[in-house]
């Protein structure tokens, strides 16, 4: 067997490897003892060394994918089926309060804030949460569209806010979802300042 078809785990380093050569170690294992084979038994089917495939199944080696591919015609099992039960990477976004990074958005002006809240990455990207903060009064306000599903929830203040043809005077604790291709946005600043969360929510990466 080839130096370069085995990596030691004093090699490896992180919580993932170390969770990738366990989960490994477990599927051959047990699907070797589906097959009610021995260890020995394996190890000459797949051309692998009993050694080296004793140390795999303990954990105490983490296989290449040329020695899985051999595991996987030996078993009669698809390279995939020794990875089932791994535990995926999965983001976690946390901001700290006042901490929301600062974006401009089209029509944004004086005494209009808006903080993104979190992004995800990849294809999971598919939400956009804003913290927004209204502070001055106006009498010209800019309106929105866009792909996705958008989420009002008032924290603090009052505002009328359009969608489309429909108005709606909104309150701390008031909730309004909408189509976020339809034209709207908030139409009269009623008590400032005003603050409320707005999610939007996409089907697909944009």
């Amino acid at each position: 067997m080839a130096d370069d078809e085995v990596l030691e785990p004093e090699a490896a380093s992180g919580a993932l490897e170390a969770s990738l050569t366990r989960t490994v170690a477990s599927r051959v294992r047990e699907h070797r003892q589906q097959l009610g084979l021995t260890v020995g038994e394996l190890a000459e089917r797949s051309g692998i060394s009993k050694g080296m495939l004793s140390k795999i199944e303990n954990a105490q080696a983490s296989p290449s994918l040329a020695t899985l591919a051999r595991l996987s015609e030996a078993t009669l099992v698809p390279v995939t089926a020794f990875f089932r039960g791994l535990e995926e990477e999965h983001d976690a976004l946390f901001v700290p309060a006042g901490r929301g990074l600062e974006i401009v958005r089209k029509g944004t002006r004086s005494g209009h804030r808006y903080q993104l809240l979190g992004s995800a990455r990849g294809p999971h990207r598919r939400m956009e949460p804003l913290l927004v903060t209204l502070s001055e009064p106006s009498e010209v306000f800019p309106l929105f569209q866009h792909p996705g599903t958008e989420l009002l929830f008032m924290l603090g203040g009052t505002m009328e806010y359009g969608c489309g043809a429909g108005r709606w005077l909104l309150h701390a604790g008031d909730a309004l979802q909408f189509d976020g291709e339809v034209t709207h946005g908030p139409t009269e600043l009623v008590e400032l300042p005003i603050r409320f969360l707005s999610v939007i929510s996409r089907d697909a990466v944009s």
